[in-house]
């Protein structure tokens, strides 16, 4: 009987045995052999010899299931995992290693800590994330379908001036740097500044791709109950904006997902930087004067044509200059006074000396520094100039934050001066609660009486009543009708009302019998 045997060889390995059994039965020479496996005339002729004394199991590899020369010593492997369950037992597999090498004296790999851990059954302290699922993005057929925003802080004036940010927007079909601007972090101004180049010398786009920065999009876990019933965070000041100007927002999830913009700043950072060395720059105010001449001539050199010609810019509407703006809902004080943050604003009076006191208002905080303050139908009803030159635009308050009124102090509205100090309030006394209960002669405990309140309407009716009775309703058994004489016009009046003729049946009789 046949018998069979399981075999483990390698791919090399498997190739073999076929020459062999070829060379021992003379089909094929040991020179032929040997340039088909290949290997040398004398190595075939040895693996000739292993075949024909123990067949297919003489040319596994001898050091195959033999232990490693290189192995831990087995007490050392012991004391290893017997640290592993102690002393280090919560340990990650770097940190043991460092711990069993500095502490312990043990010599050991981080490899062979986790082939430790991973033999005792230890799960690890953190649990390796898979790498995510990425895939190349086909860019946008026509210029303005997307814009890509980014900042990138770098020593752009190579010490001669003070260390900036430089923000850009880049188109996504054509590779067109829209818009540069140098500020001295990413901030909001910076953005809306970014945002009014592109829309005064291009169009609105589309949509802008850009980073996860708070001033695009809200990061903190906290919901009003608005904001739950709504099923969404309401948005940032930048958002808002975005919003009014139907221009949507694409968070990105990695910084290779913009990848264009940001293989952008590798250039420039050297390009721009020898430009600027050039002509000797060394102020923010210079060096943006100087980025449009740079960007004419690096869109020249470097942008491309679009898969469709046909662009998708949209004109930015008339009101564009005061879209460009912070929101804020306020409440008109008393003396017709908007504030917001250290700025008043007095609003005029209405039509025939109208007062705007009590009502609430839209206040936009523009980016050249203009204050505006609009009622409810979108009317501007006042207008204040910008405080100076050097006007910043900044968050005063998030979009969800409290309405305050004009006649609380600035510094609760995130203003720039110090706070006003506060009369300090005395606690109000705990309300005594007496129960108290009304006189037996109260109203509230008198019981009904239908003769009184068929006088109460007789007298209500004329107030010469002479005589009064009662008689049964015809029409309805169970009302009665009030009759009186009226002296004052010389006529009978009556008054009808439904009541339960058990008030009015004779003594010792029932209502059903009283007819």
């Amino acid at each position: 009987m046949e018998t069979w045997e399981t075999l483990t060889m390698s791919a090399k390995e498997v190739r073999r045995p076929g020459l062999l059994k070829a060379a021992l039965a003379g089909h094929v020479s040991n020179a032929q052999g040997a340039a088909a496996l290949p290997l040398s005339i004398r190595q075939f002729q040895r693996l000739t010899n292993r075949y024909r004394a123990g067949g297919a199991r003489g040319l596994v590899h001898r050091r195959r299931g033999q232990p490693s020369p290189r192995r831990l010593p087995p007490d050392v492997r012991a004391r290893v995992a017997d640290l592993l369950r102690t002393t280090y037992l919560q340990f990650n597999d770097c940190h043991a290693t460092e711990k069993l090498r500095e502490v312990e004296g043990l010599l050991v790999s981080r490899a062979s800590v986790r082939r430790i851990r991973r033999a005792l059954g230890l799960p690890p302290k953190h649990r390796r994330r898979p790498r995510q699922y990425r895939a190349r993005r086909t860019p946008e057929a026509r210029m303005g379908s997307l814009a890509q925003l980014d900042g990138s802080p770098f020593d752009w004036l190579e010490g001669r001036g003070p260390r900036l940010t430089l923000l850009g927007a880049i188109d996504d079909a054509t590779g067109t740097v829209l818009a540069l601007h140098f500020r001295p972090a990413e901030d909001l101004h910076g953005y809306v500044t970014l945002l009014q180049q592109i829309g005064t010398q291009y169009g609105l786009p589309l949509a802008l791709y850009g980073d996860r920065l708070s001033v695009f999009v809200r990061n903190d876990p906290h919901w009003t109950l608005a904001e739950e019933l709504q099923g969404a965070q309401a948005p940032t000041h930048f958002g808002r904006l975005l919003q009014d100007l139907a221009i949507g927002f694409i968070p990105a999830g990695s910084p290779q997902a913009k990848g264009r913009i940001e293989r952008l700043w590798r250039t420039l950072q050297d390009r721009l930087v020898a430009e600027l060395r050039l002509r000797g720059l060394a102020t923010r105010e210079a060096a943006n004067a100087f980025l449009p001449e740079f960007l004419a001539d690096f869109n020249s050199r470097f942008a491309q044509a679009p898969a469709d010609p046909v662009a998708v810019w949209r004109r930015p509407p008339p009101d564009f200059a005061n879209q460009l703006s912070c929101r804020y809902e306020r409440v008109v004080a008393r003396d017709n006074t908007v504030r917001l943050g250290a700025r008043l604003v007095q609003i005029p009076g209405g039509r025939h000396s109208r007062s705007y006191a009590g009502c609430r208002v839209a206040v936009r905080e523009c980016l050249d520094g203009r204050l505006l303050v609009h009622a409810a139908g979108g009317v501007c009803l006042a207008m204040q100039t910008a405080p100076g030159p050097e006007f910043v635009l900044l968050p005063r308050a998030s979009p969800r934050g409290r309405r305050l009124r004009a006649s609380r102090t600035a510094s609760e509205e995130g203003g720039r001066h110090l706070p006003i100090p506060k009369k300090p309030v005395s606690p109000r006394a705990p309300l005594v609660s007496a129960s108290r209960r009304p006189a037996p002669t109260h109203p509230w405990r008198r019981s009904y009486d239908p003769l009184r309140h068929l006088k109460r309407q007789a007298k209500t009716f004329s107030g010469s009543c002479q005589a009064i009775f009662f008689e049964r309703c015809r029409s309805c058994c169970r009302a009665i009708v009030a009759k009186w004489y009226d002296s004052s016009y010389g006529t009978w009046r009556s008054h009808r009302t439904k009541m339960i003729f058990s008030h009015f049946a004779p003594s010792g009789r029932s209502a059903s019998r009283w007819e």
